[in-house]
Parts: structure tokens; C-alpha cells; sequence
């Protein structure tokens, strides 16, 4: 079952995808922001290309769990990817992933001068790797 996410931002949108095991995440493809529409349809064709079942973009919330203006944006975008594709479209929280994806460039050795840039494919990697760790988790 292979699973694309999606972290969704101003100026760019980084896409990871799933093993066919839907067990591990890893980097795939970063989009620059057009509009609403045209992102959503390459988000779409790529999805239709890597063969994926289902769609996970990370949402964003403030102190009181309600979505932030980031969160808001990305549920809108998830509304357009939906009129784009029949796959299921999931919003998931994405706390932290960008920190993680930087203290993961960190742990991993890359040098700090190499470190700055884009995080955009890392952080939707980090989004689609707790994802995968909550299917695979027992429900309490």
C-alpha cells in the first residue's frame, strides 16, 4: 500500500512516498506553488504515477488545536486535491515536522552550511513516517 503525503507550503510543496509495504517513508519530489488548482493536479498526476492509494497532507494548529492559517490553507488544498482525484485524501498533523527534518540533516551529518535550504521533501518524509508509525502502532 503505498501512501503519498504532502507538506504544503507558500512557495513550495515537498511529496514523499511510502515503500509498497506502506512501512517506510521516503523523499520523492518538491512542486513550486503555481495556484491552488494547478498544484493540485500535479500532486494528483503524481500520485497517479507512483501508483498510491491514499493522500496525506500535514495541517498545522495553534495552542487551542484549532487550524492555524497555515492549517487553513492546507485544508483548502486538500479540498482542490480531492476535486482532482477519487483517492482518499487525509489531513494529518504536522507538529514539528519541519524541526524534525532539520535536527534529522543534523543527526545525519550534513554539514550546517549545507543544512540551510529547503526542507520541503525531508518534512514531508518526517509527516509520512508518523503516519506509517500510527497504522503500524496498537490502538489503545
Amino acid at each position: 500500500m503505498r501512501i503519498l503525503a504532502v507538506d504544503h507550503g507558500e512557495k513550495r510543496i515537498g511529496l514523499s512516498i511510502s515503500d509498497d509495504s506502506g512501512t517506510i517513508a521516503n523523499p520523492l519530489y518538491v512542486i513550486l506553488h503555481t495556484s491552488r488548482i494547478v498544484d493540485a493536479a500535479q500532486v494528483a498526476e503524481r500520485a497517479s504515477a507512483h501508483d498510491v492509494q491514499t493522500i496525506i497532507i500535514g495541517q498545522s494548529f495553534d495552542d487551542d488545536g484549532k487550524p492555524n492559517k497555515a492549517g487553513r490553507i492546507a485544508a483548502k488544498f486538500a479540498e482542490a486535491l480531492r476535486q482532482q482525484t477519487s483517492l482518499p485524501v487525509e489531513l494529518w498533523d504536522e507538529a514539528f515536522t519541519t524541526q524534525d527534518a532539520r535536527s534529522a540533516r543534523r543527526v545525519m551529518g550534513v554539514s550546517r552550511k549545507k543544512r540551510s535550504g529547503h526542507l520541503d521533501e525531508m518534512a514531508a518524509t518526517v509527516l509520512l513516517q508518523s503516519y506509517l508509525d500510527s497504522l503500524s502502532s496498537p490502538r489503545k
